[in-house]
């Protein structure tokens, strides 16, 4: 088959469009409990704490912060990409990954790790994987390759899951693991729109396939892991003007979240890594600007090597101040303003969502600040009316607006 450099902007755009959209610093919203009423005498108090039930976080409730994951790279100011739920005393790194236009797999990806004070639970949303393949030999010789993108032909979740993921993760075991067709659905959503826009490049026609699955695996000393992974492959033909032949590109595209815990607490495990994962939300005005970005750096078909991430022109630098100031004033009135973005679910939420299915089921639940969905491991769900913590219990007697004397805690409202 022959080979045209005329076709090579087709396969690099469509590699471009697979890179994960997402260095962030975290920040995390403390609890601060407030005495509302003055300290009655000292005799009177040790009463009072003679009398009063003792309650044990981690045993009789678990508390729950909203985490802030920033953007600290692309923009003229920082604006907040993501949030997520983590229980209290977590420590967090990590986040958004821009690699600039006129790079090997150039796009935003993203890096985060979450652990437990002991160090006993880890969650880890990993990078995107993409790797690629050509009908056309000359082609796969001038594809290169980088930390996040290679070269292979396309296989689906459970091939991922079982040539590259388990070996990568040493002497892991796999115990189980369930397809999960929501996921797959969600991933579709989005299918028509980039067909359409890979037509306008030149593909004669683009077909998706997606899978997706949730694993559990033990993964040696003691420790076992929940495998979250989801795989699309592309498969675009690219016409050949000169010969009338036609070649195939694939591009196909890897996201993983891990979950690590002790053998012995395995439900535990199940319970928070369900809480976590639900959680996540992304910031609509940050992923609108990072969309139009890369979209018009596709559209132009050119790219600027730069060492840090600088809007292309003048009408896609209007686009992203515009998106992201609203999102720098939604940072700035944090703590007064309704936090309703994570209320709602874009696509990539409800892929989040879905994957927990086979962890274990969600609940619904209601306050002022809209519906939320928390593990279904608890029979009682707190919320401190600002968005940003919310705590779990099954104790029929634990009052937080009590224990913590804080009347700003609210029991929540399970629906269906």
């Amino acid at each position: 088959m022959s080979f045209n450099l005329r076709f090579i902007p087709v396969f690099v755009l469509m590699a471009c469009m697979y890179a994960c959209n997402n260095d962030i610093n975290p920040e995390t919203d403390q609890l601060e409990t407030s005495m509302e009423n003055s300290n009655p005498p000292q005799s009177q108090s040790s009463e009072i704490q003679q009398n009063a039930p003792q309650f044990a976080e981690g045993k009789d409730y678990f508390l729950f912060n909203r985490v802030k994951i920033m953007d600290l790279q692309a923009f003229s100011q920082p604006a907040e990409a993501y949030s997520i739920l983590l229980p209290k005393d977590w420590q967090s790194e990590g986040g958004v990954i821009w690699t600039a236009p006129g790079q090997t797999c150039a796009g935003t990806n993203m890096n985060f790790s979450a652990q437990s004070r002991d160090g006993e639970f880890n969650f880890q949303i990993l990078p995107n994987i993409i790797w690629s393949y050509s009908t056309d030999p000359q082609v796969n010789q001038l594809q290169q390759s980088s930390q996040y993108c290679g070269k292979g032909q396309p296989i689906d979740a459970r091939q991922y899951l079982d040539q590259v993921w388990l070996p990568e993760l040493g002497n892991a075991t796999l115990i189980e693991a369930k397809n999960n067709p929501d996921v797959v659905k969600a991933h579709s959503e989005t299918d028509d729109k980039a067909r359409a826009e890979l037509m306008r490049y030149g593909a004669a026609q683009v077909n998706y396939r997606h899978t997706a699955l949730t694993a559990k695996a033990n993964i040696g000393n003691g420790k076992a892991a929940i495998l979250i992974c989801g795989v699309t492959n592309a498969e675009v033909y690219i016409p050949n003007v000169y010969n009338g032949s036609m070649g195939i590109s694939y591009t196909s595209s890897a996201s993983r979240m891990l979950f690590t815990y002790p053998e012995n607490k395995t439900e535990e495990a199940e319970q928070i890594a369900s809480m976590i994962i639900g959680s996540i939300r992304t910031n609509p005005d940050w992923k609108d600007a990072t969309n139009n970005y890369w979209r018009a750096v596709r559209e132009q078909k050119q790219s600027e090597h730069l060492g840090k991430i600088r809007l292309m022109d003048e009408r896609t630098r209007q686009i992203g101040e515009q998106t992201i100031a609203a999102g720098n004033r939604r940072l700035a009135d944090m703590d007064n303003q309704l936090r309703s973005w994570e209320a709602k679910q874009s696509s990539q939420d409800r892929m989040h969502t879905n994957f927990i299915k086979t962890i274990r089921e969600v609940e619904h639940y209601r306050d002022e600040n809209g519906t939320v969905e928390l593990s279904s491991g608890y029979n009682h769900a707190w919320s401190r009316s600002d968005g940003s913590s919310f705590l779990l219990s099954n104790s029929p007697n634990f009052d937080p607006s009590s224990v913590f004397q804080d009347q700003r805690w609210k029991e929540m409202r399970k629906i269906e």
